[in-house]
């Protein structure tokens, strides 16, 4: 059993005790939708990256609304699940970007979730663990309503996290388990909305090997991300 696998498991062990779903309501074409993707294990629902919907919705003056990625968020075949989930994501990014041209859009994702909510804008797959390459939201929806309509994007914890970039958040110096690859990077537009946090020796995001990191982002973060997300949907 290779140590990164070992790791996984500790950490689905982890989140299925200690992660409670919070669901939130939801309205056809509020000001904001955010789409929020839960972390490997989690029972459906946003998972524990909820506490930070949760709080937007309550501090944000205007309506918002909700929605959390249906996919199988298992870690004993992550590629499929993975693959899934960024299916799932676009799918949902489409759908409400049609039905609502005019609304903002913000997608929040922990662990496997951030994974693929960065994976749906920017294409995933193509290397080892991932199985086949698969394509970012199409063109149609990024030139008529994408660019536009998703305003913030927030990951913690994210496997293909790649250090240096001008949207890390955190202590992390290392690559992550699955580094987003020079042509899956997000475009020059979407970079500016989006905060990934990462610290080091997170065994997942910094391929080091303290699974607490990974857990506590929100104990560190939240606020800071919670704030990033009022300040891109205006208040």
């Amino acid at each position: 059993m290779t140590k990164a696998f070992s790791a996984f498991i500790l950490l689905a062990s982890f989140l299925a005790v200690g992660a409670v779903p919070t669901a939130a309501p939801t309205s056809p074409c509020a000001a904001v939708h955010i789409i929020a993707a839960r972390a490997s294990t989690e029972a459906p629902g946003p998972g524990i990256i909820g506490a930070l919907v949760t709080q937007v919705q309550n501090a944000s003056k205007q309506t918002v609304s909700t929605d959390s990625v249906d996919y199988p968020a298992t870690l004993t075949n992550y590629a499929s699940s993975s693959a899934q989930g960024t299916k799932a994501t676009i799918t949902l990014l489409t759908n409400q970007a049609n039905a609502c041209p005019s609304q903002k859009i913000v997608l929040v994702g922990y662990s496997q979730g951030a994974h693929i909510i960065g994976d749906a804008v920017a294409g995933g797959g193509g290397v080892a663990g991932l199985g086949p390459a698969t394509l970012p939201v199409s063109l149609d929806i990024c030139l008529t309503h994408y660019h536009y309509a998703v305003v913030a994007i927030i990951q913690m914890g994210d496997p293909r996290h790649v250090p240096g970039q001008s949207f890390d958040r955190g202590t992390s110096v290392r690559a992550g388990l699955f580094p987003r690859q020079a042509n899956q990077q997000y475009s020059s537009t979407l970079q500016p909305r989006i905060l990934s946090f990462c610290d080091f020796n997170d065994p997942f995001c910094d391929s080091g090997a303290d699974v607490e990191v990974h857990l506590t982002y929100l104990d560190r973060d939240q606020n800071t991300a919670a704030q990033f997300i009022l300040t891109q949907i205006g208040g």
